[in-house]
């Protein structure tokens, strides 16, 4: 049975959510401030990942907060960065996310949340976006130490998902996260919900590329069918 990892940060839930509450800080700024503060968010996790000094995704998310002040010039307060932390853990979920799980469990797939964040974080997250239901199971790289694209996070969801890569899909917006899983030896989908997204231009390209969840069973269920017939020959 074909398992799938979904990552949730930018995949499932709506990082540029928190932008609502950075209007009322910032006003104009709050997008490129959001959009600062993700890169930064990613930065820092995988600097701690390559340099094997880890702290969980909460703590990356802290410390890139801070930097994205200092960045911007805007003096938070203790309180105000707490309440833009809080509201990192009640993101919504992108609108085609719902119908799109649903879909793909109708079609007979496995589905699990696999994420950098810690189990707690994002099954808090997942529930309050109301799509923890659709899940066997969260799976989170702290329970290794590290982050994606780490090979062995990879490998850590296939142990926890008694999974292997032939039959394992990893489904994300992030390029750096379906390469990291294309070079750990599984399929990938790139979702690419806008037409200006671009993908690393590494030679590496994803198993297939869909503009939201809602075309991701139909394409997964293509792939697999021209696989089949490739296999079973003249």
């Amino acid at each position: 049975m074909t398992t799938l990892a979904f990552d949730v940060y930018g995949t499932l839930i709506d990082t540029q959510g928190v932008s609502v509450t950075l209007e009322k800080f910032l006003g104009e700024k709050a997008s490129a401030f959001s959009k600062a503060w993700r890169e930064k968010q990613l930065e820092y996790s995988f600097r701690r990942g390559l340099m094997q000094n880890y702290e969980n995704f909460s703590v990356c998310t802290r410390h890139a907060l801070d930097y994205t002040c200092a960045l911007f010039n805007t003096p938070l307060g203790p309180a105000e960065k707490n309440l833009l932390l809080e509201t990192y853990q009640s993101l919504p979920a992108f609108e085609d996310v719902k119908e799109g799980l649903a879909q793909a469990k109708q079609a007979g797939f496995r589905l699990f949340a696999f994420s950098n964040g810690s189990f707690d974080a994002v099954d808090q997250l997942l529930t309050k976006a109301g799509i923890r239901e659709a899940f066997i199971d969260v799976v989170s790289v702290d329970e290794i130490r590290s982050f994606k694209p780490n090979p062995g996070a990879y490998c850590h969801f296939l142990r926890r998902a008694g999974a292997v890569g032939s039959d394992a899909w990893l489904i994300s917006s992030n390029p750096f996260d379906v390469i990291g899983a294309l070079s750990a030896g599984l399929h990938a989908a790139w979702v690419q919900r806008s037409s200006q997204a671009l993908f690393d231009p590494w030679g590496i390209e994803p198993t297939v590329t869909v503009p939201s969840l809602l075309h991701l069973p139909q394409e997964i269920l293509k792939h697999q069918e021209c696989a089949d017939g490739l296999h079973d020959g003249p």
